[in-house]
């Protein structure tokens, strides 16, 4: 409570505003995934990730009415000096391509009068599947298994939610590596072996590809977010290029329209992006590539690796969020 009362006096007395003026100007590149009326009703599949819509409504209007919101293209002009922006510069976007994010999340921008950029995990939205995490996190929330035994003779308990999630994660650890066939096959053998299928309404929690045209048609951007969400620090050469070069030809093939504009998955281990994917994405032909690395993206960064924010669970985290954020400090 006590720390509450503080982080407020110290939003409304203006006291990190007036710091952020004495800081090089950047721009906050907030990450959000999906927005649903109740989001209780997938906390076994999309578990954290999601945003009650009048929770969204409310961040939203917070952003229009607080602060500037721009898109990533200005942002992009920002970051390589070609252009100014005003301080205070907010830029909205999604990762995964969930379906609520033109069906409730666009609406609700489009209210408040805030572009956003959308990146697509484009066999996700090929295939109507959830991203792997969700599957993973649905078969170990939801098995009736006691636990799970791996190759190497380790024993997972899954007598109660704890120890659930302890092997979920370790699951992650280990299916984050991979990507493609090999992935899918990892994540097949994890739901046979929990006795688990994969959500039966996981169809209808993806995109199609009418809506992701859709986002384009309201005024948005769509971007890359690999094909199979991998963490692409970890995966091999083959499937590096490939996740980065087929998801941009898949989605320009769709969209009739260059695509330049990448997000970095981060589902499991450290690090997720290095060096290397940066000359890869650069080499591909991306323009941006935005990170899970918390900070603002300021001007003479490397674009290719462009720090974000978190939006937090409710209002005033957002505000506490985004003014720690320009002001330098840690939230």
């Amino acid at each position: 409570m006590v720390k509450n009362w503080i982080k407020r006096a110290l939003i409304w007395s203006k006291t990190l505003r007036l710091a952020a003026q004495f800081r090089a100007r950047g721009v906050a590149i907030l990450m959000y995934h999906s927005v649903m009326e109740n989001p209780a009703i997938e906390a076994n599949t999309l578990g954290g990730i999601i945003h009650s819509t009048d929770t969204f409504r409310a961040q939203m209007e917070l952003v229009a009415g607080g602060y500037n919101p721009v898109g990533l293209d200005e942002a992009l002009r920002f970051v390589r000096g070609e252009q100014d922006l005003p301080r205070r510069s907010v830029v909205v976007t999604f990762d995964d391509g969930y379906a609520d994010n033109y069906e409730v999340a666009a609406t609700v921008l489009e209210q408040v009068g805030i572009p956003a950029v959308f990146y697509v995990a484009v066999d996700c939205v090929e295939h109507a599947k959830l991203p792997w995490p969700g599957r993973l996190r649905h078969a170990f929330y939801s098995t009736k298994k006691k636990s799970r035994g791996e190759q190497n003779g380790s024993v997972w308990p899954l007598d109660n939610f704890e120890r659930k999630n302890r092997a979920f994660l370790k699951a992650c650890d280990d299916c984050c590596k991979f990507a493609g066939k090999i992935q899918e096959e990892f994540v097949a053998r994890i739901e046979h072996e929990l006795d688990v299928e994969p959500p039966c309404h996981s169809k209808r929690l993806m995109m199609n590809w009418d809506q992701v045209r859709g986002l384009v048609a309201k005024g948005h951007t769509v971007g890359s977010h690999t094909m199979t969400h991998p963490n692409m620090a970890y995966v091999d050469e083959h499937e590096l290029y490939r996740e980065f070069s087929e998801s941009k030809r898949r989605l320009e093939q769709v969209l009739n329209s260059p695509i330049v504009h990448f997000s970095y998955p981060c589902p499991a281990l450290s690090p997720h992006w290095v060096e290397h994917t940066v000359k890869v994405s650069r080499e591909v032909g991306y323009q941006t590539a935005v990170t899970s690395n918390l900070g603002l993206a300021k001007k003479g960064d490397n674009p290719l690796c462009l720090r974000r924010a978190l939006p937090t669970r409710d209002v005033e985290g957002l505000h506490w969020n985004l003014e720690c954020t320009f002001a330098g400090r840690s939230t």
